[in-house]
């Protein structure tokens, strides 16, 4: 309708000009049609006509199939069950035409669905549910999960928090009967023991059944029975912790085997032994804690560096006795005052490694004056620091420690001065400003070497490490080598090793070193090589070391469990290191009797599901067809479109503006 009357307007404004207005020639026609042309171009520039065109989508809900893929499936008599009924979903036209159907198998983690061959070591189920909710949780989505319920990694999916558009459909595979069945759960011992000293050792142990029996519990090493005790267990008594002391007798890794006595008929007796290691070591570290005020860090640093055995953490004040002075390795001076001024001049003399920490009751005039490593210029004003951990830090591996979400420690604000070659860990933040001023750095001077850290209040530091890992592992680690670095002979050293002595499977398997230049900067151009020994075989396997960020690794998780020596060498100078360790027998999947169909009738039930089961797979399909929840939606989407683009059109008002005038200029007529 615009248009009409843009062309009406354009036809009456023409016709003035050239037929009412102006004389009459033989031209009047031409350049009476270039005009209307220009006003019409320049009124539909105004207006500018637009048209809608409407198109209709038909939105589906996603359908996530989740197969496990883990070895406990076909253990269970499950492996046939769950390419059966994951082939009648995939293949079912009815699905296809009412969901985006996505295939997946999981082990440890989530794969798209290429193939399924029953072979992860592991089966996390929380984790592959917390992964379809960070892809689907936004649109309705049903979720197949084709399982035999039994998790060998990760956190309880029983429990786990999902979107509320998610809705979890088990499919349990496997046998599910309940079958008698004693078992051994978690040992518990230390990573490491002393020669001569006696450890302790854990063991958990449950039974499933309906009678009262009796078996006998034996831990053994190199063919000698070490403890033996009878355990008697019923249906109201099903659990039994049995704690002891073993000794310590030969130095390196010792394997002990913790087995129980089969009962009649035990179908599943995989279960009823385990074997577990512990390290001798004929070595340990003293540590003396001096403090004259009392503080939780005090607590936290003897609970970290004591989660190592070899380390033993004494607590006094600076007034030290000869005995204590002359067993300790290494001095931790908290919040230095001047009752620490004859412990300093004991210090220097003897030349020991200490590691320093200061905080808003250091007494920083007496601290600047007894030691001239370092020193701050104080302002009378305490100041929260966040940490920043130093990426370029290359003196020893972190072992992928990070700092994520460390809170901030109190000290007092000032200048930071470094007087004395020294590497600075962590750096200081202030207010969201990153400061060169460092936090934590380490000096390396001759005769002894020391650490520094300018704040108190450490212990939030371990704290959030358990909420980031659930446990304190990665902190006391980090702890471990800050120690590590006090105790050891400082001479830089070109290739590093970073490993266990003790695995506990395959899966976990890994060696890592960092190899350095001439001027000890890390060497990423390096080629390293790591070759594997296994004495009892006379197997041999040489592996090239890959880099990875900072540090070069190697991956061992095919490897049998057995006792392993390895060497890992520079190909570009022949400097090699060696080192051993031990591959644990023990598979987490062969540990169940039947499908945990309870837990995940409990998951269905929580997030809205059905449990079904492989001879009933069509009467989910059935099920999701008549589900109004996963109801295609038909949605409209509008799209408005310029009739005309304006540059044409502007582009065609400037060439018959240009047309008439040259022909009006020709004609004489202007």
């Amino acid at each position: 309708m615009l248009i009409l009357l843009a062309a009406i307007i354009s036809l009456g404004l023409m016709l003035f000009q050239y037929y009412f207005k102006a004389k009459r020639t033989k031209l009047n026609a031409l350049l009476g049609v270039i005009r209307f042309l220009t006003i019409f171009a320049g009124i539909l520039l105004l207006i500018n006509p637009k048209f809608s065109k409407k198109e209709f989508i038909l939105e589906k809900p996603n359908l996530v199939l989740l197969v496990d893929n883990s070895k406990s499936v076909p253990i269970l008599l499950g492996g046939d069950e769950a390419q059966s009924a994951s082939g009648q979903l995939v293949q079912n036209n009815r699905l296809s035409n009412s969901f985006k159907l996505n295939s997946y198998t999981f082990g440890q983690r989530l794969e798209v669905n290429d193939s399924i061959d029953f072979n992860a070591e592991t089966s996390n189920i929380a984790n592959a549910l917390q992964t379809v909710n960070e892809i689907y949780g936004t649109t309705k989505t049903a979720v197949a999960l084709i399982t035999d319920g039994n998790q060998t990694l990760g956190t309880d999916y029983e429990f786990k928090s999902l979107s509320d558009n998610i809705t979890v459909f088990p499919i349990v595979v496997g046998d599910t009967t309940a079958y008698e069945d004693i078992n051994l759960g978690e040992i518990n011992l230390n990573k490491y023991a002393f020669l001569k000293n006696k450890f302790p050792i854990e063991v958990n142990l449950s039974y499933y059944g309906d009678q009262n029996i009796s078996t006998l519990l034996k831990i053994s090493s190199k063919g000698r029975v070490l403890f033996r005790k009878t355990v008697a267990l019923g249906k109201s008594s099903n659990n039994a912790t049995i704690n002891t002391l073993l000794e310590a007798t030969d130095v390196g890794i010792n394997t002990l085997k913790v087995e129980l006595s089969p009962l009649k008929n035990e179908k599943n007796t995989s279960n009823n032994s385990k074997l577990v290691a512990i390290e001798v070591i004929d070595e340990k570290t003293n540590v003396t804690l001096v403090s004259s005020i009392n503080h939780p860090d005090l607590g936290m640093l003897k609970k970290s560096i004591e989660a190592n055995e070899q380390r033993k953490v004494t607590l006094t004040s600076p007034s030290i006795n000869n005995q204590l002075l002359d067993a300790t390795d290494i001095f931790i001076l908290y919040q230095p005052n001047t009752s620490f001024a004859s412990l300093y001049e004991i210090l220097e003399k003897r030349g020991s490694n200490s590691f320093t920490i200061t905080g808003t009751q250091t007494d920083w005039e007496f601290l600047n004056n007894i030691q001239s490593s370092f020193s701050k210029e104080v302002f009378d004003q305490t100041e929260e620091i966040l940490p920043q951990l130093n990426k370029g830090f290359d003196l020893f591996d972190l072992g992928g420690f990070g700092m994520e979400n460390y809170p901030p420690l109190d000290s007092h604000l000032g200048d930071v001065l470094v007087t004395l070659p020294h590497e600075v860990l962590i750096t200081q933040e202030i207010k969201g400003v990153s400061l060169d001023d460092p936090l934590m750095f380490l000096i390396n001077k001759k005769g002894a070497q020391e650490v520094v850290l300018l704040g108190e209040n450490s212990w939030k530091w371990r704290l959030q490490a358990y909420r980031n890992e659930q446990s304190f592992e990665s902190f006391d680690s980090f702890m471990g080598k800050i120690l590590l670095f006090l105790s050891e002979d400082q001479q830089k050293e070109r290739l590093t090793l970073t490993y266990s002595t003790v695995y506990q499977n395959s899966s976990e398997a890994n060696i890592r070193a960092s190899y350095f230049d001439e001027l000890y900067n890390f060497d990423t151009n390096a080629t390293l090589f790591c070759t594997i020994r296994k004495a009892d075989n006379g197997f041999v396997r040489e592996i090239p070391m890959l880099l990875q960020n900072n540090y070069y690794e190697v991956d061992l998780s095919d490897l049998p469990a057995g006792n392993y020596s390895f060497t890992v060498m520079s190909k570009k100078d022949k400097r090699s290191k060696s080192g051993s360790f031990l591959i644990l027998d023990y598979d987490l999947e062969k540990q169940f009797l039947s499908a945990n169909y309870q837990k995940l009738e409990r998951l269905a039930a929580r997030t809205g599901g059905q449990v079904f089961y492989p001879d009933n797979a069509s009467g989910m399909v059935d099920f999701l067809m008549k589900d109004n929840r996963f109801t295609p939606v038909e949605k409209s989407k509008e799209n408005v479109v310029s009739l005309i683009d304006f540059r044409i059109l502007l582009a065609f008002m400037a060439l018959s503006l240009a047309a008439e005038w040259f022909i009006r200029k020709y004609n004489g007529l202007l």
